[in-house]
This record gives structure tokens, C-alpha cells and sequence, in this order.
């Protein structure tokens, strides 16, 4: 049996418990000492402390001071345990004696031990338990009303540490995935072509703002030669780690089907929608789908081929007419047994082309207003073929960003500009394959 303190020495141990409460310790660290400080402020033989378990809403030992293994594996205490319910109910249950009390329930353990008297109370956090303190004695009516008092006052800033202690581990976890979230990022960020392909007569520019550190938008430019280029966006239909992973499985099968059209099979702008969609439709899970547009621009004819599986129409900007490319199909992962349409533009010079996903015009402003297509599309109207691709990209950004202030975004955006400056046309019929 430990000695009893004197008062001085228990106000100085009671300051001690409120300071490790504010601390910044692993929750097994803060029940253990204070597991030791109960014993040493009561002058009990021992302390248990069992914890409500969230999921099974049992009490689950948690930590221990003066008890033998023996003891703390004995067996299961439960919410419907008669002293368990006494104590939540905000009493303070004392047991003078634990051999004849039918409301101990494990008797012969208790004797073992050599535990006579049992006082237990309620660690309770804003009117709500979150679990049990129960201090030991070896000897019969231990517990009077000091005792109890001081246990309550132990139990409280149990309770306090505990809560603390468990925001604090939650913060550590938050960081940790924070840190593997900020990592993804910095992967799919790479993904994002750094250095955009030189064309003769075609300028271009392109934006990415993510709302997170990952998220599923994706957009990519590869050459087949100095006068034909391939471009895709593509987003996502979700966000964070899931969507980055769906898209750079995604974005593997284009470059696979890319790289595949050069070698020993080449495909159409009329039926490599189709490709993808088989990709996507094989790879995603339920509810997992993709929006793409396609597009092909081929110099030698001065022409764009393209096909929208299921994203925002691409803008054909000229001589101040906004033209909506909108021919394709539904979004790829949605059946496999989708078909999809293609569309052709004649390039014109000065002709002015902007590619964007959702969230550039499903952006908010704190009044819950969408900037909205509308808005996009006076926009577009501002810009004039004086304007290289870079400040078109940049005035729409800017005007976007007039109206939405500094709210907190709930998608990514995507825009990429294309300027045709000049064309250098050969007479033939469109044959491109890819």
C-alpha cells in the first residue's frame, strides 16, 4: 500500500497531472504516468484505467500501476457491468470488500492479487465517458470521502489528457498523411508537361491550379512530327489520392497507345476514343469515370481533328464567335459499348482555341455564386488575336479570379491555350492516323 501524501504534496501532484494534460505526449505515455500519479496521489496499492472502445463500446485496459499481468488479462469488463453503469451515471462506486461484493466479477483474481477494497469513477469529457479510473487497496473501507474527491478530480484531468492526447496522435497521422498527400502531388505535378512542344505557327500555353495537394486532372501534348501535335485533357470524376492514381494509370495507357500507333498498330481519330474507352472501362472500378477531349492538329492540311468523351467543349474563338466543339460521346469508363463521333475544324489563322476542365467555371465566390460559363465566354471575348496564347490564358485566370476572391476552390482547373499564328497548308485530303 503506498503512504498517503500530505495536502501540500497533493495540490503539487495535482498541478503536475493538469500540466501533463496540456502536454504533448503519445496517449499510452500520459496513461501510464498518469496510471502512477493516482496510486501515489491516493496512496492505493494500484490503478487501472480501461478506455471505451469506439467501436465495440466496451472498456478495453489501457493502462495499469501496481497490478500483475496476471490480473490485467483476467478478462472482458463491459458497458453493462453493474459498477461500470453506476459509475457513468456519474457516481463514484466504492467496494470495501471485493471477496463478498456480488458486484465484482472476478473474485478469485481480486484475492490472488490480494485487492479487498475497489473505488471507481468516471473519466467523462464534456458530460460524455470516455472512460473508467479505478483505484485498489489490500485492505477493507480504504476509501472515504477524500479519497473520492481526490479520485474525481484525477479522473477529470484524465479525462482532459486523454481527449488531448488523442487530438494530438490525430495530428500526428494528419501530418504523416499529409506528408504522403504533399508527395503525391509533387508526382502528379510531374506528370504536367514542364516544357510545351514547339510547333511552327502554333503558340501555346497552359495552366494547372490544383484545389488540393492531388487531385484529377491531367492534360498532355506529344508530337508525332514537326507538323502534327496530339493533345489530351482529361479529368477525373472525383478528387485527392484515387483520382491522381486513376489518372496516371490513365495517362500510362495514352502514352502506351501513343507509343503503340508509332510502332506496329496505328489508330484513327476516328476510333481512338473508342481504345481508351475499352482501357478505361477495363481499369476503373464502379463510379470511377474519365472525361477527355482529343484533339489533333495537323498542319500539313491545316486541319483539327477532335472527339469529347464527356468534358466541357473546347472554344473555338474567331472574329469574335465562340464556336463550342462538343462532337464525341459519353465519358470513357461508363460502358464499353459507347461510340463516339468526331469533329473537323479548318484552321485559320489568328483562330484562337482554349481547353479547360470544370473547375475553371464551376469556381465560387463566398455568395455560393458560380462564375459559370457566361462569364467564360465575355471573357473569351476580351481577348484579341494581338494576344499571344500566354496572356489569353493569364486575362482568363485573372478575370476568374476578380470574381471568386480568395474563396476556397472545391476543384482543379486546367486551361490550355492555342494560338494558330500562321498556316503553311499542303493540298491533300485528311488521312491522319496515329
Amino acid at each position: 500500500m503506498a503512504k498517503k501524501l500530505k495536502k501540500k504534496e497533493i495540490h503539487e501532484e495535482i498541478y503536475n497531472i493538469t500540466t501533463l494534460a496540456a502536454g504533448a505526449f503519445s496517449l499510452q505515455e500520459v496513461l501510464d504516468k498518469l496510471a502512477k500519479a493516482a496510486v501515489e496521489i491516493s496512496g492505493a496499492k494500484a490503478c487501472s484505467m480501461r478506455l471505451l472502445s469506439s467501436e465495440t463500446m466496451d472498456l478495453e485496459m489501457r493502462s495499469t500501476y501496481g497490478l500483475s499481468e496476471a490480473y490485467k488479462n483476467k478478462g472482458a469488463v463491459t458497458k453493462d457491468d453493474p459498477v461500470i453503469k453506476e459509475a457513468f451515471r456519474g457516481n463514484a462506486v466504492v467496494i470495501n470488500d471485493m471477496q463478498t461484493d456480488k458486484r465484482v466479477q472476478y473474485p478469485i483474481a481480486s484475492q490472488k492479487e490480494g485487492l479487498v477494497s475497489q473505488l471507481t469513477v468516471s473519466m467523462e469529457f464534456r458530460q460524455r465517458p470516455v472512460g473508467v479510473l479505478r483505484l485498489y487497496a489490500s485492505r477493507k473501507h480504504f476509501f472515504g470521502e477524500n479519497d473520492i474527491s481526490i479520485a474525481r478530480l484525477v479522473a477529470s484531468q484524465c479525462a482532459v489528457a486523454i481527449t488531448n492526447a488523442r487530438l494530438y496522435g490525430t495530428a500526428i497521422k494528419m501530418n504523416q498523411m499529409q506528408g504522403q498527400m504533399d508527395l503525391a502531388g509533387i508526382i502528379q505535378r510531374r506528370m504536367m508537361p514542364k516544357i510545351l512542344p514547339a510547333i511552327e505557327g502554333l503558340d501555346i500555353a497552359a495552366s494547372y491550379r490544383p484545389c488540393f495537394s492531388v487531385g484529377g486532372d491531367f492534360y498532355d501534348f506529344t508530337l508525332i512530327d514537326d507538323k502534327t501535335l496530339v493533345f489530351l485533357m482529361a479529368d477525373v470524376i472525383g478528387k485527392g489520392i484515387p483520382a491522381a492514381m486513376i489518372m496516371s494509370m490513365f495517362r500510362g495507357g495514352f502514352k502506351a497507345l501513343i507509343e503503340c500507333g508509332r510502332g506496329c498498330r496505328r489508330y484513327s481519330i476516328f476510333n481512338f476514343a473508342d481504345v481508351l474507352n475499352n482501357f478505361a472501362c477495363k481499369h476503373c472500378t464502379k463510379g470511377e469515370f474519365i472525361t477527355t477531349f482529343i484533339g489533333v492538329f495537323e498542319f500539313k492540311k491545316g486541319l483539327l481533328h477532335y472527339t469529347n468523351c464527356g468534358h466541357e467543349p473546347g472554344l473555338l474563338l474567331r472574329n469574335n464567335d465562340i464556336i463550342e466543339l462538343d462532337k464525341g460521346g459519353p465519358v470513357l469508363g461508363l460502358d464499353i459499348k459507347s461510340r463516339f463521333e468526331s469533329g473537323t475544324i479548318d484552321l485559320k489563322k489568328n483562330d484562337i482555341y482554349m481547353f479547360y476542365t470544370d473547375g475553371l467555371v464551376d469556381a465560387v465566390n463566398f455568395d455560393g455564386h458560380f462564375w459559370g460559363k457566361g462569364n467564360l465566354y465575355q471573357t473569351a471575348k476580351r481577348c484579341t488575336h494581338k494576344m499571344d496564347a500566354e496572356t489569353i490564358t493569364k486575362t482568363v485566370l485573372n478575370y476568374r479570379r476578380r470574381f471568386t476572391g480568395l474563396s476556397q476552390q472545391q476543384d482543379d482547373t486546367s486551361l490550355v491555350t492555342f494560338k494558330v499564328n500562321k498556316l503553311n497548308t499542303e493540298n491533300s485530303q485528311p488521312e491522319y492516323t496515329i
